[in-house]
C-alpha cells in the first residue's frame, strides 16, 4: 500500500516539475524567430559566402574567374573592340578592350568557394549575403549578367571578326609587297672564293716597332771577327 502512494507522489511531483518549467519560459522573451518574416531574420557576417554578384560596369572579359571555378560555373564570352572604339574605362582606371557578350553563372553549379572573387583584377565579382534564391525550374538558376542582347552581342562579334579579316588581309598585301621587292631587288649570293691577302709593300715587310714589355735586343751590334765581350762587372771575376 505504501508503495502505491509513492508513484502517485512522484508522479504528481515531476508533473508539478515540468509545470513550472513552462510557467517560467513563459513569462521570459521569446527566442524563437519566424524566418518568413524578414524583421526576424539573423544577420549574417560581412564574408558571408552566398549568391554571387557582379558588377559589369568593372568586368573587363579577362576570363580569370572562369578560369579558377573548379566546377566550370561561369561562362564568358567576348568580342574585340574595333580600332577607334571607346568602351570605357573601371572604377580603379583599368581600360577597357573587350565586349562581354555573354557572362552566365549556374548558381545550381555553384559550391560557394569564393574562388572566383580572388584573382579578379578589377574586383567585379563577390560573394553575397543573399541565400533565398530557390526556383521552381533549373533553368531559372542561370543568371545572365550581361548588359546587352544577344542581337547586340552578335554585331560585335561580326565587326571584331571583320576587323581581323581586314587585319589578315593587310598583313598579306604587305608581305607582298615585300616579296616583290625582293624579287626587284635580288641581293647578290656571298661568294665562297676567299678573299687573297693584300700584296706586301716594295722592299719588303716593314719589322713591327719596339714593343714595351718586349725583349730588349742587345745594346752591341755584331762586327767582322767576333762579338763584343762583355764589360766588367764589380764583385765578379776578373
Amino acid at each position: 500500500m505504501s508503495q502505491y502512494f509513492t508513484d502517485v507522489w512522484q508522479g504528481l511531483s515531476s508533473t508539478f516539475k515540468g509545470l513550472g518549467i513552462v510557467m517560467s519560459h513563459l513569462l521570459t522573451k521569446k527566442v524563437t524567430r519566424q524566418y518568413p518574416n524578414p524583421e526576424d531574420r539573423y544577420e549574417l557576417p560581412e564574408r558571408a559566402r552566398n549568391r554571387l554578384y557582379v558588377n559589369m560596369d568593372d568586368c573587363i572579359g579577362c576570363d580569370q574567374c572562369a578560369r579558377a571555378c573548379p566546377v566550370n560555373c561561369i561562362i564568358i564570352d567576348t568580342a574585340k573592340a574595333v580600332t577607334g572604339e571607346n568602351l570605357g574605362i573601371t572604377s580603379n582606371g583599368k581600360k577597357k578592350s573587350l565586349w562581354v557578350t555573354r557572362f552566365d553563372i549556374d548558381i545550381a553549379k555553384c559550391c560557394y568557394c569564393g574562388l572566383c572573387t580572388f584573382p579578379c583584377p578589377t574586383e567585379c565579382i563577390r560573394m553575397t549575403d543573399v541565400f533565398e534564391f530557390s526556383e521552381y525550374d533549373r533553368v531559372e538558376l542561370i543568371y545572365n549578367y550581361a548588359t546587352m542582347d544577344s542581337n547586340e552581342g552578335a554585331l560585335h562579334e561580326a565587326a571584331a571578326k571583320k576587323a581581323d579579316e581586314e587585319a589578315a588581309v593587310l598583313r598579306a598585301k604587305q608581305a607582298a609587297e615585300k616579296a616583290a621587292q625582293a624579287a626587284a631587288n635580288p641581293t647578290p649570293p656571298p661568294s665562297d672564293t676567299p678573299t687573297p691577302p693584300p700584296a706586301a709593300a716594295p722592299g719588303g715587310v716593314k719589322p713591327p716597332p719596339f714593343a714595351a714589355g718586349g725583349v730588349k735586343p742587345p745594346p752591341f751590334a755584331a762586327k767582322p771577327g767576333g762579338l763584343k765581350p762583355p764589360p766588367f762587372k764589380a764583385g765578379g771575376n776578373a
